[in-house]
């Protein structure tokens, strides 16, 4: 059997979705931890010093492309699959209807929103620091004689708007339900389809798609309503 074969095939395209769905999960709660430094209440210091940390380090450099091509894989398999899959259900049946929820039947919907915000994201943020010339960047500060960049700052400035403030929110929703449904979509890809485990991976999942999405959520909120300073 090919090597191709494991991303051509139905099953293959489901195994990187499932692959690529835990380590963007893993992703989440890395940037979850660090954005959440914001509520250490030293005026944003302890964010600035962690998120330049992580942008200048080299070996988060290459796992930011690795974060990139899993993103991109993830996106194109989702794709391919709902195609696939509406192309095979020229009819739908009731009984279908009722047995799923209607997250699970609206990825693709979740997922074009979240790709919509993502694009929106790193033009505010990832571009402005990647490409300094460019975009301008953002302004500096000083810690103990070393210069940073003020990414608190710069979510203040972002977070000053109530769109933006709005657009996140509801890319956060479409988030937590995407995650309620492919949290445990993707462990049961992996084979982990027991009676025994399914009740705990459903569980976790549901938590992690409230909590998760719930803190990232409050940043842009405590931003615009001065929460925080």
């Amino acid at each position: 059997m090919r090597w191709g074969y494991y991303f051509t095939s139905g099953v293959g395209k489901k195994l990187v979705m499932a692959f690529t769905g835990i380590f963007l999960i893993l992703f989440l709660i890395v940037h979850c931890a660090a954005n959440a430094c914001i509520f250490v209440p030293d005026h944003g210091v302890t964010f600035n010093m962690v998120a330049n940390f992580l942008g200048k380090n080299w070996i988060m450099h290459i796992l930011e492309i690795g974060l990139f091509v899993g993103l991109i894989l993830h996106i194109v398999q989702g794709i391919i699959l709902i195609i696939q899959n509406r192309s095979k259900r020229l009819v739908r049946y009731k009984v279908t209807r009722r047995q799923t929820t209607w997250y699970s039947r609206s990825m693709g919907l979740l997922g074009v929103i979240i790709l919509i915000f993502l694009i929106i994201h790193l033009g505010q943020f990832w571009v402005h620091t990647r490409f300094a010339g460019a975009f301008g960047g953002v302004s500096k500060v000083t810690y103990a004689q070393k210069h940073v960049d003020d990414l608190y700052g710069r979510m203040k400035d972002v977070f000053n708007h109530g769109w933006v403030v709005i657009v996140y929110l509801i890319a956060l929703i479409a988030l937590g339900w995407h995650l309620a449904h492919g949290f445990q979509s993707a462990f049961r890809t992996l084979g982990m389809t027991s009676s025994k485990y399914i009740p705990v991976i459903r569980g976790i999942g549901f938590t992690f798609s409230i909590i998760v999405p719930a803190i990232f959520a409050m940043m842009p909120l405590a931003m615009f309503f001065g929460w925080i300073t």
